[in-house]
């Protein structure tokens, strides 16, 4: 049975001399993987449209294992990531946790308008950092983890002043310091963002200028939290991290 889909490239693998598997996240069926035969050849009708982060219209023949993909038509090459490293970091990462905490032929409309608002916000040049931190707190939801970010996870109290404690599972306020002597240091400003980011419906993100010390704060919160809860150990986040302290570096 064909079947058309709006979808996104997020992993390729080579598989024989000529041909690619590739896998979609699309917006009608969710991740779905695909033979692309002969993609592999650069003359190949199919060469261009499966290229990683990728957006398209694909015609594929469905079956109850991998399909076979028929044809597909370019809406965006995110030419712009691919020629930057650091972009392409951000959105290898990026579609590597899409693809590692969905399953198979589930749709999530939902997160497939949030995986490409990301990429194109990417391609357009917002900021990276900060897209990815705020695409990381939305898909804590799809892993079925749930921080405490509107209150004190020990007291339940809402004023004060709050420090994030992995252990806890949140936000600290300053009257349970106490209880977690390793609780992370975070400034107002990084626990709102930490909020805003988990709330933010990101078609209403304008242009949010974040200091560099509030981007570390953010990125060792959520990097903890995802160590301690998440169970993913993924090579495009380490990778990520080598380009990240790079650029830091230049």
């Amino acid at each position: 049975m064909l079947q058309k889909c709006e979808g996104i490239v997020i992993r390729t693998t080579n598989y024989g001399e000529n041909n690619k598997i590739v896998t979609l996240y699309t917006r009608e069926f969710g991740k779905v993987g695909v033979m692309a035969r002969g993609a592999k050849k650069p003359n190949s009708r199919l060469s261009a449209v499966t290229q990683l982060f990728t957006y398209g219209q694909f015609l594929f023949q469905a079956s109850s294992g991998l399909g076979s993909l028929q044809q597909g038509e370019m809406i965006s090459s995110m030419r712009s990531i691919r020629e930057d490293i650091f972009l392409t970091a951000h959105a290898s990462y990026i579609v590597d946790l899409t693809d590692k905490v969905t399953e198979e032929k589930r749709s999530n409309p939902f997160l497939f308008e949030l995986l490409l608002q990301t990429l194109n916000f990417m391609n357009e040049g917002y900021d990276m950092e900060i897209l990815t931190f705020i695409y990381e707190m939305k898909m804590l939801n799809v892993q079925g983890l749930y921080p405490i970010l509107d209150k004190c996870a020990n007291c339940g109290n809402t004023k004060g002043e709050f420090n994030f404690s992995i252990r806890e599972g949140g936000l600290l306020c300053h009257r349970c310091f106490e209880i977690d002597p390793y609780r992370i240091k975070t400034s107002p400003g990084t626990v709102r963002l930490l909020r805003l980011f988990y709330l933010l419906d990101l078609s209403r993100l304008g242009n949010i200028s974040v200091k560099p010390e509030t981007k570390l704060e953010l990125k060792k919160v959520i990097s903890a939290y995802y160590d301690e809860y998440s169970g993913l150990y993924l090579k495009t986040r380490k990778f990520l991290d080598q380009m990240d302290s790079f650029r830091d570096q230049l």
